[in-house]
């Protein structure tokens, strides 16, 4: 199963539900992943399996990125090694730094986006028009309660600019936080259906024009970090009362010149999690929607 939040437009409400084969299971009583998060973990999975009633049709809701309230989404840097590779190669002037960060007891752990400012499966995402070269970057995401624990697996798509942050390290922010930067899939595969986080095939496919632009595959079993040492870093000095979620960095990263195009479609997978589709547009101008969807699905694309 995996957790869903959703939008019914029957109702004109945003649930939270568990989506099977024949459809969604509303979780009585929880409205929000946020109110979903509050919980302990044995909790969650407790009214996970007693959700029961009525099942509502797949095509009669809305799927919604799995973040909402007062939840950020952050991520982590060069936990793979073919990531420490490509952030030297990009770098002009602090090659040095991603030399030392793989290896030292401290990771690389950075804010990507607040919970209105996430993207979903098929809408878009933004190609910066001052960068030379955007990426996307596959990632296994974690969604963590308010007490630190890891209660689901899903999908983030870390778009970033590799130009800007190859010429000063100081611009990570703007490398990475933008309209359009973050997005992530609807599916989120419970903790305790996952025997071993550190066995997952991850794939990601770039489709230009009709054709396979760029593939690329590998496999959670390459992470260089635990993933609870991951979550303590970022839950040590902080408090996140609606929970979190944590992308986890990415080993599958086109090489370089290669750089998104308007048009591009990029595919993503993930196995026993689910996938990941957005396309490409270049610049902020078709990002309006997201100030205007703040609490509103139907003002989202394809509602």
């Amino acid at each position: 199963m995996h957790i869903v939040r959703y939008y019914h437009a029957g109702s004109g409400q945003t649930l939270i539900g568990l989506m099977g084969e024949d459809g969604v299971t509303p979780i009585a009583g929880v409205a929000s992943i946020a109110e979903l998060m509050a919980m302990p973990l044995p909790d969650i999975r407790a009214l996970c399996e007693s959700a029961g009633g009525t099942r509502i049709a797949a095509a009669d809701v809305q799927l919604l990125p799995p973040v909402d309230g007062r939840m950020d989404v952050w991520a982590a840097g060069v936990t793979y090694k073919s990531s420490q590779i490509e952030r030297i190669r990009e770098s002009e002037r602090a090659a040095s730094a991603y030399e030392q960060v793989y290896d030292a007891e401290r990771p690389e752990i950075f804010f990507k986006s607040t919970a209105w400012r996430v993207v979903g499966d098929g809408e878009p995402v933004q190609a910066r028009d001052d960068s030379a070269i955007d990426v996307p970057e596959p990632e296994l995401a974690l969604l963590i309660n308010q007490h630190g624990e890891i209660t689901g697996y899903t999908i983030c798509n870390d778009v970033s600019s590799r130009s800007i942050e190859g010429e000063n390290p100081l611009y990570l922010p703007q490398a990475k936080v933008f309209a359009g930067g973050c997005a992530v899939a609807p599916l989120v595969r419970p903790v305790w259906e996952i025997a071993d986080p550190y066995d997952l095939a991850i794939a990601m496919t770039i489709r230009r024009d009709g054709t396979d632009a760029w593939h690329g595959e590998a496999n959670t079993g390459q992470l260089h970090r635990k993933l609870d040492d991951l979550v303590g870093y970022l839950f040590h000095a902080d408090y996140f009362p609606d929970g979190a979620l944590l992308s986890t960095g990415t080993c599958v990263v086109p090489e370089l010149p290669f750089s998104l195009q308007t048009g591009d479609e990029i595919v993503i997978a993930i196995d026993q999690v689910g996938s990941l589709t957005n396309t490409v547009i270049r610049g902020k101008g078709g990002f309006s929607w997201l100030v205007e969807a703040d609490g509103n699905p139907a003002a989202r694309p394809g509602a």
